[in-house]
């Protein structure tokens, strides 16, 4: 038997619900593992919503860390003890749970499960993101917003390494400092300023060659008008709502721009391109190219308080559930 935090129906943060949830026999290809952190994450919550529909009742969550506690059949690159962690596997707001084994990543010795779990998923997001999404090179110039949550903290840091002037935007004072201290170059307080007009300031007119942004319905329109002609527009996230284009026409009116809206399920779709970004992400983390901010932690019982800080934009860097 696992406590866990279940989703009984779609909606608001009340609906996580802290309960014994049966611990089923790993199969062929799976383990079971005690977990030690969970992380918390903006597809949690839209998950828990029905944004993105979910059969319910499930438990909650996607990226944790801990230890292999069973094998099941055929599972031959993973012992009892292992450290691992993963991301997006459905099911992480739990004590313990069975998981497949192949999606899971071996923790390097010198990395805690804490910082395995807060960084996995916003770690290899950043990651796709910036070496495969677009690829950040030396000189080029970027727009990150939401740059003082847990993914931007990340991100800003290793596309500074990249040689990218970074600017990014956050909503208070408190943030800007934040985001500033973790690589960016210019920071701008959307809540005050335009802050389109404010990238056109800095980049003398010309504008970025890329936005990332994880915000969505509230940002969108304006950071087109961030971009250089045939710059890019990154789409990863709706914080704020879900984007819509009902004239795609603005694109060719804007500076015939790209837009994307990518996800991890499709750049991890192959284990050893999960493999690859978890390698490239650590050692970010081993070398001090990253460095890793758990602002918050919650007790896995109180995910529901967890919710409620991350969506009324109360939390900075990495936010970790202890079980």
């Amino acid at each position: 038997m696992s406590k866990a935090i279940v989703v009984n129906q779609a909606g608001g943060p009340e609906q996580l619900s802290y309960e014994d949830w049966q611990l089923a026999s790993p199969g062929p290809g799976e383990v079971v593992l005690r977990q030690t952190a969970i992380g918390l994450n903006f597809i949690d919550t839209y998950q828990r919503s029905g944004l993105y529909p979910v059969q319910t009742p499930f438990v909650a969550g996607n990226e944790a860390a801990g230890v292999v506690t069973a094998l099941g059949p055929d599972v031959t690159h993973l012992k009892v003890g292992d450290r691992v962690a993963y991301q997006g596997q459905l099911g992480a707001y739990a004590t313990d749970r069975v998981a497949k084994a192949e999606r899971l990543i071996p923790i390097p010795d010198g990395v805690d499960d804490q910082t395995a779990a807060a960084i996995l998923l916003k770690g290899l997001t950043a990651y796709y993101l910036l070496f495969e999404t677009w690829r950040v090179r030396p000189g080029e110039t970027i727009l990150w917003h939401a740059a003082a949550g847990g993914t931007g903290l990340i991100a800003t840091q290793w596309a500074k390494a990249l040689g990218a002037t970074v600017i990014g935007t956050a909503g208070s004072a408190e943030k800007l400092e934040l985001a500033r201290a973790h690589g960016c170059d210019h920071v701008i307080n959307y809540t005050t300023e335009d802050f389109a007009e404010r990238v056109r300031e800095i980049t003398g007119g010309r504008g970025v060659d890329v936005v990332y942004d994880g915000v969505g319905k509230s940002t969108f329109d304006k950071s087109l008008d961030c971009l250089r002609p045939r710059g890019l527009m990154v789409s990863f996230g709706n914080a704020s709502g879900v984007v819509s284009i009902p004239d795609i026409t603005v694109l060719s009116r804007k500076g015939s721009l790209y837009v994307t809206r990518p996800t991890g399920t499709h750049y991890f779709a192959k284990r050893e391109d999960l493999l690859e970004g978890a390698r490239l992400l650590f050692a970010a983390v081993a070398d001090g190219t990253i460095k890793v901010q758990i602002n918050q932690t919650f007790p896995l019982a109180e995910a529901e308080a967890a919710h409620r800080a991350l969506e009324n934009r109360e939390t900075t860097g990495s936010v970790i559930l202890v079980p």
